[in-house]
């Protein structure tokens, strides 16, 4: 417990581990378990670390609010003047109530429908991120309805190996997202021709979880190439996106910083006048947020010994989706020798597990927390086995703020009527 932990606000003090001013073991009793826990000192010094390494290059850093869209998370980041990358009109609907600026809105993702077009329009975005020709098509005749015009990018494909899991790489030709490089040049002559659409920039993203700058440098290449031909035939653009995807520590991963990461791309810049856009999710959320929950009861077995949390794969879905790994730690360890352990959940199925082969020195009803679960956790969250979902909380200073309820089985059961 002497090692830095990959929570940066996370410490170690008489009562065991603390966040910020805040006992763990305080809030677990305050709010029960299990329950997502976040720093706003860890969300506040991750936003300001890319914004010191863009220093006074015109660029907007726009939070991926799939990582983490909890009303509470978002509104930190909209206090701090960050924009906003959206997949769905229900996280445009989150950023608008979180106080966030709909013109500094991207929204990305493959199947945006005619009603959340019209919305988004109606709300003023900055861009649309167009993944197909069906999409830029569908726009314009949305836009024409509106007597507007939708402003666009394209996301291309720059078919890049961003040398991370499959499941989280998206810049392949075998991806689902984005338009081919060999296809977006005629893509981009062709928005030009349509009425209702506005060309303003161009997008690209590889994949998330990345620990070398290199891949992206060398998309940027690519993505650079195709911005100066477009150029040379009158298109201009306003912005160039270059996503997000910056990877965190879980285990002994060596990310780069920010500045480390962006330095590679910036000097590619250097003497050009389109403003920059980022797109990142997991680096500004991922280690500012843990998982708190209880060991339900330990047991032994013959091969394996078992500790069974009220946590699951319900509300932390990584380690069974993608075999993530988490560091699993004892809020306040005992003075017993460790014993390996499966750390399970009580989910009715055998994957549902959060760590395989952990050392710790527990006994039961001891809180665990699970670090580095503050993206695409509560986000991806389910009631798998009708469990109401966790509660979440966010520490400011020696504040803990409530920014979502645990939920109920009245709240479960809401909405839904037996047969008469």
């Amino acid at each position: 417990m002497t090692t830095a932990l990959p929570v940066p606000t996370l410490n170690v003090g008489p009562a065991g581990l603390t966040l910020e001013g805040v006992a763990l073991a305080d809030i677990a009793e305050r709010f029960g378990t299990p329950t997502y826990v976040y720093s706003r000192a860890a969300l506040t010094a991750a936003y300001e670390a890319y914004q010191q390494a863009l220093g006074q290059r015109k660029a907007l850093v726009c939070y991926a609010v799939k990582a983490n869209s909890s009303l509470g998370i978002l509104s930190v980041f909209a206090r701090l003047g960050a924009g906003f990358d959206i997949v769905s009109g229900g996280e445009l609907a989150r950023v608008l109530a979180a106080g966030g600026d709909a013109g500094k809105v991207i929204f990305s993702g493959v199947g945006k429908t005619r009603d959340e077009m019209r919305y988004a329009l109606e709300a003023g975005i900055g861009c649309f991120n167009v993944e197909s020709a069906a999409e830029l098509d569908r726009l314009n005749e949305v836009a024409a309805s509106m007597g507007k015009r939708a402003p666009i990018a394209f996301r291309v494909n720059p078919d890049v190996n961003p040398n991370t899991h499959p499941y989280i790489s998206t810049g392949l030709r075998s991806n689902k997202f984005g338009v081919a490089f060999t296809e977006a040049l005629d893509l981009y002559r062709k928005a030009a021709t349509l009425p209702h659409i506005e060309i303003s920039g161009i997008d690209c993203h590889i994949g998330s979880q990345l620990l070398d700058p290199a891949p992206m440098a060398e998309a940027t290449d690519k993505i650079l190439g195709l911005v100066d031909k477009l150029a040379s035939e009158g298109v201009k653009l306003d912005h160039i996106d270059l996503g997000g995807g910056l990877g965190i520590r879980y285990r002994d991963e060596e990310p780069p910083t920010p500045t480390e990461y962006l330095k590679p791309l910036l000097e590619r810049f250097a003497g050009r006048d389109e403003a920059l856009c980022f797109e990142p999710g997991r680096s500004l959320v991922g280690n500012a947020g843990l998982l708190l929950t209880r060991i339900e009861y330990l047991k032994p077995g013959v091969e394996k010994n078992f500790a069974i949390i009220d946590a699951a794969m319900n509300d932390l879905a990584r380690p069974a989706l993608y075999d993530a790994y988490h560091e699993i730690v004892a809020v306040a360890p005992r003075k017993l020798p460790t014993t390996r352990y499966e750390v399970v959940g009580p989910i009715c199925e055998s994957g549902d597990f959060l760590g395989h082969d952990r050392d710790l020195a527990v006994d039961t009803g001891d809180l665990l927390a699970i670090l580095s679960a503050g993206a695409y956790g509560m986000t991806m969250s389910s009631n798998y086995n009708t469990r109401p979902r966790a509660a979440e909380v966010l520490v400011d200073g020696d504040t803990v703020h409530v920014i979502r309820e645990r939920e109920t089985l009245e709240h479960l059961l809401m909405g839904e009527r037996p047969l008469p």
